[in-house]
């Protein structure tokens, strides 16, 4: 049987688990557990609490009412850094922490606006990462701009757990109608407003005047811009403008707008967002309500972030023997204690195999001695049978014995065994409000482990064949407290297996972003190599610069005085043993300035689950603070139980299963399944040849700024909104190396050897238009023959003067020849010319198109959104200037389409 695509999303959006461990419940009607975290950078601020629960408070009411009174908000956990003094109203968290949470509050990065926005790449009803607030938003009144806070709340809302998309489009602010008018973007039609150009803006005010029409494409000029009326009666639509007083819904499938140019349209098909939210799964079971106001207010707890409390919980059974697995996990953990664990931290130490022993109590990291006494404990021999949860009662006490509570505290645990009574302890696991982190080392380790973590929030990893694995999953378990500047970054994780007497170089480059706190590492299996660094002023260090350790776990490491050089490092590794050995390098630092966020990258799948043949998408976010960054190789490594690596290049080309481009989100279809069980991901981007720059231009899925209101036939301006200079919107940044682990995710159902696949191409979501003479030009990013992977086998394209003939009769449109055009490979930019002969073509002739891909197993895409190409022949030079101000009926006659002057 092979299933449709649409069936696949279905699956896979709606019956497997999200990667973001967010707390909120949805019960009765009231959602419980949402998690607002303040950053730690933030100064302490009563009034930002106040106007948080004042916020809240608003959009509960509001979101009632535009629910149809199915849900509000009933209880909200306001997450305060230790950066803010202790008081006795504040409790201690349990599994909230900044980094999980649903609300964030944090300066932007260079300040060019307080937009709130949501961090949202997933598909249409994928739930998004977090919504975005500044302090200086939430402490300044922006009503006036973008209504009140508690309504642009829930406009965020909708975007991050409802997964709609907003209905306007800044690149896209006006298009021309079926009815061959020009209409605002918007939903719904029924908000009015005027259109006018800024003159000349100065001291608060500025001199308007009207829109003129581009003689090029019929369409307003481009710095035309809607002025909305402050007294409407349309109802819809929050996702628009919900600024607007009247504005009290979302638009449904009777108000939709679905010619507008939108994202909205654009990522779910035409569907509004009220069909989106309605088929939520909040929505599926959920009744209105019979009262006709909330049933309570929102109420606040606050919780105040403590000091990082971490427990390694690690096993040393008979098995640990095989594969080097105990030295393995004794290099992770000595580089974890020395190199990651942030300063200030409390650690302690748990062996267990059938029984445990606790080797530390916690021990505050201040300096190398603390770590020599924890790392000498590291065990020497494994033997015995395996008890997960003796190590991990064994964790709480440890922890308890120094008078911390288990709540919030964090426990690693690493095992490669299997613990038939783990689920013994499970209630005891729920209980302590410890967060679990799980290690899983080979493909016999308890099945169990991701039970553990997921009931208390923590990461999820596996290790297997890959010699850095351990390295790596450790390396990614850093503090969620919010300051990025104080954890450690991985550069570089290099395993190589090198032949005897060979030698083998190597390069690491070294951004002005990072360089404090730097370590080299070096591991061998057999004989410590000849090792030579040179950074990039010159200066060398030899074999003797790197210290060993006194645990014999072979393994050697080079800690750089005061801040790396910038610039490229170099290494040379010379294997002085007969036979090959498999060599490793490891390299971290920390940023080199507490007010200068270092670039960062974070990997994870779309889900923790995929049974086969549903997709799952890899995702790695690039970023300096909150800007993206664009023009670099992110390359991803899938391991599989049995040690096979499958590689994928990710894109953020906003193709595919990539939702938007240049968002510093880079993505891909993972469809190779090769057997079932857990696959580990590793996610290495770099910044080659000063290709690398930053994003500055404001993010998608935002709150929309209102340049003012006509009220009265007076237009009321709104102070201009700080915009990024365009020698500044893509600046560039240095060469540059990260390395990300991402957690864990687990295949069911994949048949066994090879097996066809069952997905078509993906769909096409940039498909462009535009009249070239008598010809139409079309331009997308090719598919893939499995969804973005390969190339298809042909196209389709069809073409109708009916928008909505196209878009509910695909099939029956008329088809255009593309016997000539052969599909390029996944990614590539396809370019196709045609002439419509099926049509008579003039001045003002409008053509809708769409597209589908085949592949060789004649499985058909989703048909792409629907693009529109309208025929205009230019006006002579004499004429434009007439034509933007005074517009004559000739010239009416001549576009072909009614002129709406400045309002619409």
């Amino acid at each position: 049987m092979v299933l449709s695509l649409n069936v696949i999303l279905f699956l896979t959006l709606h019956l497997l688990p999200g990667m973001k461990s967010s707390m909120v419940n949805l019960i009765n009607n009231g959602y419980d557990g949402i998690v607002i975290a303040i950053n730690p950078s933030v100064p302490e601020d009563e009034k930002l609490i106040e106007n948080i629960k004042e916020m809240v408070t608003e959009a509960s009411t509001y979101l009632f009412y535009a629910t149809k009174r199915r849900v509000y908000f009933r209880n909200v956990r306001i997450l305060i850094p230790m950066t803010w003094k202790s008081k006795s109203e504040y409790f201690i968290p349990k599994q909230e922490s900044y980094d999980q949470a649903d609300v964030i509050v944090a300066n932007p990065y260079l300040k060019y606006g307080d937009d709130p926005y949501t961090l949202q790449y997933g598909r249409c009803g994928e739930k998004g990462k977090y919504i975005h607030f500044t302090p200086n938003f939430l402490l300044t009144n922006n009503s006036h701009i973008y209504g009140s806070r508690g309504r642009i709340f829930v406009h965020e809302w909708a975007h991050l757990r409802w997964g709609v998309f907003d209905e306007y489009n800044v690149d896209r602010p006006f298009y021309i109608s079926r009815k061959n008018t020009i209409e605002a973007t918007r939903c719904s039609t029924h908000i009015t407003g005027t259109n006018v150009v800024f003159k000349k803006c100065q001291g608060g005010s500025c001199i308007t005047r009207p829109c003129r029409r581009d003689s090029q494409t019929g369409l307003y000029e481009a710095k035309c811009t809607l002025i909305p009326e402050k007294s409407q009666t349309a109802k819809e639509s929050i996702m628009f403008m919900q600024s607007l007083h009247s504005v009290t819904e979302f638009c449904t499938e009777k108000t939709h707008n679905t010619e507008a140019p939108n994202l909205q349209n654009k990522m779910c098909n035409g569907k509004s967002t009220w069909d989106v939210i309605t088929n939520s799964v909040d929505f599926q079971n959920t009744s209105p309500m019979t009262e006709m106001n909330p049933p309570t207010r929102p109420t606040f707890s606050l919780l105040r972030s403590k000091q990082r409390v971490v427990c390694l919980v690690l096993d040393k059974s008979g098995s640990m023997s095989s594969e080097d697995r105990l030295i393995r996990m004794n290099q992770a953990a000595e580089l974890y204690l020395i190199q990651v664990i942030e300063k200030g931290s409390l650690v302690g130490m748990v062996t267990f195999d059938s029984v445990a022993k606790i080797q530390n109590h916690l021990t505050r990291i201040t300096d190398d001695n603390v770590y020599q006494k924890i790392t000498a404990n590291l065990p020497q021999e494994a033997n015995g049978g395996t008890s997960i949860c003796r190590g991990l009662k064994a964790g709480f006490q440890a922890i308890i014995h120094s008078n911390e509570s288990t709540s919030g505290s964090e426990i690693i645990l690493l095992t490669d065994g299997e613990d038939k009574e783990i689920n013994l302890c499970f209630e005891d696991v729920k209980q302590s409000g410890a967060i679990i982190h799980t290690i899983a080392l080979g493909p016999s380790a308890a099945k169990e482990l991701e039970t553990l973590s997921n009931m208390t929030g923590g990461y999820r990893f596996f290790a297997n064949k890959d010699i850095n694995g351990l390295t790596n999953a450790f390396s990614r378990i850093s503090s969620r407290s919010g300051s990025i500047t104080q954890q450690a970054t991985q550069l570089e994780s290099k395993a190589l297996n090198i032949t005897g007497r060979k030698r083998v170089n190597g390069t690491v480059p070294v951004d002005s972003t990072i360089g404090n706190d730097t370590f080299f590492v070096v591991t061998w299996t057999i004989k410590k190599p000849e090792i030579v660094l040179q950074d990039p002023k010159g200066k060398k260090y030899k074999t003797s610069d790197f210290k060993e350790d006194k645990l014999n776990i072979r393994s050697a490491r080079l800690r750089i005085p005061g801040i790396a050089e910038t610039g490229t490092w170099t290494y040379s590794l010379l294997n002085n043993h007969a036979s090959s050995q498999m060599l490793t390098v490891t390299v971290t630092t920390r940023a080199r300035s507490p007010t200068t966020p270092p670039v960062t990258a974070a990997a994870h799948m779309s889900q923790h689950t995929a049974h086969y043949p549903s997709p799952v998408i890899v995702y790695a976010q690039v970023s300096q603070g909150f800007l993206p960054v664009l023009g670099i190789s992110v390359i991803a490594i899938m391991e599989t139980e049995d040690g096979r690596q499958v590689t994928l290049e990710l894109w953020d080309n906003g193709a595919g299963a990539d939702t938007v481009k240049n968002d510093g989100i880079y993505s891909r279809y993972f469809t190779d399944y090769y057997g079932n069980g857990r696959y580990s991901l590793k996610v290495h981007a770099q910044a080659r040849d000063n290709t690398a720059r930053l994003n500055l231009r404001q993010p998608q899925n935002k709150a929309l700024y209102v340049p003012g209101y006509v009220e009265n036939g007076k237009i009321i301006l709104n102070p201009p909104r700080p915009e990024v200079r365009d020698d500044l919107a893509k600046a560039k940044i240095e060469d540059f190396s990260r390395l990300t682990y991402g957690e864990s995710f687990t295949v069911s159902g994949a048949p066994t050897g090879n097996h066809p696949s069952v997905l078509p191409p993906n769909k096409i979501t940039d498909l462009e238009a535009k009249f070239k003479e008598d010809y139409i030009q079309l331009s997308w990013t090719a598919p893939g023959n499995v969804l973005d992977k390969g190339k298809a086998n042909s196209y389709v394209i069809r073409i109708s003067k009916s928008f909505m003939d196209l878009q509910e009769d695909f099939d029956n449109a008329t088809l255009v020849n593309t016997s000539n055009l052969i599909p390029k490979e996944a990614g590539s930019k396809e370019n196709f010319e045609f002439k419509p002969e099926h049509f008579r073509v003039e001045n003002g002739t409008k053509l809708y198109i769409a597209v589908q891909a085949i592949n060789e197993a004649n499985l058909i895409s989703e048909v792409s959104h629907i693009v529109q190409a309208i025929k205009f022949i230019p006006l002579p030079e004499d004429s434009v200037h007439a034509l933007g101000t005074k517009i004559s009926e000739i010239t009416l006659a001549i576009f072909g389409l009614p002129m709406i002057f400045s309002t619409f």
